[in-house]
């Protein structure tokens, strides 16, 4: 999931950045003004068309991945059963006034226990492709070494039994919860992660690679780092500038060694990473807020992809703090890795616009990243106040079909959090999810339509579960979990679901108060 509690542009401690950094340049350190007025406009010509015509039935590719997509902590439970060590998660929602109302992922969904009812609920819902994550102290208790045979065994069963239901096992190598033992030795911060990393990477491949084709290096890369390394509302709930750009360092390395070990192992694997992506929009028509736009977009979506694919880092910031980042001869030449696909996380878009002279004196931080960001009045919201925004989806698809030579996309998250509960026949009624997603699968159609290579679409969540740092305040489900008993309940979005799954397609729906004004 993306960032939930704080946006990047509300952090005070990202105001001292600026004030931590050396004055090095980042080679080509800014956009060209004539590359910033092509990419702006076209941003802003986009934002501001009336959006496309929901109102006639879409049909996708032959072949195309219909799925949901999870993640270890949030569904598990059995924090400590069966030989698992303690993850950052573990520890850092133990810990009193880190979660909302005190909830910890200990029980979660007990997917753990109940993981042959929610492989039902995928084939109730007719999808073709699941995606789940490894835990990697359930792998690796202390994060190296010893092996734990009855992690191995937990995850097999559950990619044979997909298998055996015709259902693409999907599998997301990390999803956050590292090992609580290498965070005391410096966790992400420090490089020997990577190679710790890579070696987790080799031992699940050596054991599920016969079986499972279709792999995530790291889920949001961007997220973790950010919100456990410099906000600190996520695990492990660092706020240090330092060891965020030091992480975020180590990862780039890590994706591209376990991109190494992968193939290495599993040389036909397809190997991808699931990004954390929003679509930027410049707030005005002026140089100024089309190159913060660029900026935004660089950072957030681009730091962990450019490594990968271009061998750099994206032009983001004012000056490159390549001496804090303690980055080495050679080391962009490790971050290369030839993904087979990128996968897209997108919920939402943003406004970006370059700071006043005021801002650039109150804060700090913007003369390294001079960009002030906001979210967008204009859509409706959900429940937890993010704008629903299909554009978004068409817009981000086809810039990162644009930026990297019509790369192989899957959409391996989109999803929207509505707390809707059962009514009196027990029925859970959430007409607004359904329209979320369907304008959001219109919009990707369109971008199909347009020559994006678009493989699948993965709803955030089969379950409703433990929402990191919300706990248990927000409900992005399919599926309607009573956490008291467990009982699972496919909300009447999940039964949607499974008739567009089943037809290949969208039809048209109504008019709610959900959909963007100029939607139709």
């Amino acid at each position: 999931m993306p960032l939930t509690r704080r946006q990047f542009a509300q952090s005070t401690l990202a105001a001292g950045i600026a004030a931590a950094l050396p004055a090095s340049l980042f080679p080509a350190c800014s956009v060209s003004s004539n590359a910033t007025r092509t990419a702006g406009s076209a941003a802003l010509s986009t934002s501001r068309a009336t959006q496309f015509d929901a109102s006639s039935e879409i049909a996708f590719p032959k072949n195309f991945f219909w799925g949901a997509s999870t993640a270890a902590y949030q569904i598990e439970g059995a924090w400590n059963e069966d030989g698992k060590g303690e993850s950052i998660w573990d520890r850092f929602a133990h810990a009193p006034g880190k979660i909302k109302n005190g909830g910890t992922g200990d029980i979660a969904c007990d997917s753990y226990h109940r993981w042959r009812e929610d492989i039902a609920l995928v084939q109730a819902m007719n999808l073709n492709s699941y995606r789940f994550s490894i835990s990697w102290p359930r792998i690796q208790p202390s994060g190296s070494g010893a092996i734990n045979p009855k992690g191995i065994d937990y995850y097999s069963r559950i990619v044979d039994a997909l298998l055996e239901a015709r259902v693409r096992p999907f599998v997301t190598l990390y999803h956050w919860d590292l090992p609580q033992t290498l965070e005391d030795a410096g966790g992400w911060p420090n490089r020997d992660t990577a190679s710790r990393y890579a070696d987790y990477v080799d031992v699940v491949a050596r054991a599920l690679g016969d079986r499972v084709s279709d792999w995530m290096l790291f889920n949001e890369p961007f997220a973790f780092t950010y919100v456990g390394y410099l906000d600190g509302t996520f695990a492990p709930g660092h706020t240090s500038i330092i060891d965020f750009l030091r992480a975020s360092h180590t990862v780039n390395l890590a994706q591209g060694a376990g991109f190494r070990a992968l193939k290495a192992t599993r040389p036909s694997a397809r190997v991808g990473t699931a990004f954390s992506m929003q679509s930027w929009e410049p707030a005005t028509d002026s140089d100024a807020d089309r190159l913060a736009a660029e900026r935004a977009h660089a950072l957030t979506n681009l730091w962990f992809l450019d490594p990968a694919l271009k061998g750099r880092y994206p032009e983001a910031l004012s000056f490159f703090p390549e001496t804090l980042m303690r980055i080495r001869s050679g080391d962009l030449e490790k971050t290369r890795a030839p993904l087979d696909f990128i996968g897209i996380n997108l919920y939402r878009r943003t406004i970006a616009r370059a700071p006043t002279a005021i801002e650039h004196i109150a804060h700090a931080q913007k003369w390294l990243f001079p960009v002030m960001m906001a979210d967008s009045p204009q859509g409706p919201k959900t429940s937890n106040g993010w704008e629903v925004w299909p554009q978004a989806m068409h817009d981000i698809v086809m810039r990162i079909s644009r930026e990297f030579n019509h790369p192989q996309i899957e959409v391996t998250e989109s999803g929207c959090a509505y707390n809707d509960g059962p009514g009196p026949n027990g029925i859970i009624n959430d007409t607004d999810r359904i329209e979320y997603h369907r304008q959001y699968l219109q919009a990707l159609a369109r971008a199909i339509a347009e020559g994006a290579d678009v493989r699948s679409y993965h709803a955030w969540t089969l379950l409703d579960n433990f929402e990191w740092a919300e706990g248990y305040t927000q409900r992005f489900g399919l599926t309607y979990v009573d956490f008291k008993t467990q009982q699972r309940t496919i909300k009447e979005s999940g039964r949607w679901y499974a008739k567009v799954a089943a037809e290949n397609r969208v039809e048209p729906g109504p008019l709610t108060r959900s959909q963007p004004e100029g939607l139709l």
